[in-house]
């Protein structure tokens, strides 16, 4: 098992995210598991950040897919998010595969393409560790890193 990387808060986690910035290319897949309230958005909108994005990044929940382009990111992006997608079917009409070539892609809730998922994707998972009673919880961050970024992972 990798080691964990540990995410002490909320700004621990915009933090690693905007690290991971710099490594990422268009055609890049990033995917983002953990349960709700794990962070996935916290560590995008962290990767958005260190990517230039001035303002506040909508959670795409109910858009489903959130587009950045220059200049507001320094690549163009699609933050996606899967929650509600009931069959890996419907992912094909958002014409992922297609954008894939032009964007980088951050992905919530990506075990909703089921095998769909490229094999080349860096696979993080974010999650809730227990800090004992009256503490916050705590996140921590493990990967699963493909051979496409095992040069550029971990983020320096």
């Amino acid at each position: 098992m990798p080691d964990a990387i540990p995410l002490e808060d909320e700004e621990a986690t915009v933090a690693f995210g905007a690290s991971i910035a710099p490594t990422l290319r268009q055609g890049d897949a990033v995917a983002l598991f953990g349960d709700l309230g794990a962070g996935k958005t916290t560590l995008a909108r962290g990767i958005l950040q260190g990517l230039g994005l001035n303002s506040e990044a909508p959670s795409p929940t109910f858009a489903i897919v959130q587009p950045y382009d220059a200049p507001e990111t320094r690549i163009p992006v699609w933050h996606v998010d899967l929650y509600r997608l009931e069959d890996p079917d419907e992912a094909l009409e958002l014409g992922l595969d297609e954008a894939r070539r032009e964007v980088a892609m951050l992905i919530e809730w990506p075990e909703r393409l089921g095998a769909n998922l490229w094999n080349d994707t860096l696979r993080l998972y974010l999650n809730i560790e227990s800090q004992g009673e009256g503490r916050p919880a705590a996140r921590s961050l493990t990967a699963t890193v493909p051979p496409a970024w095992e040069t550029r992972w971990p983020p320096a």
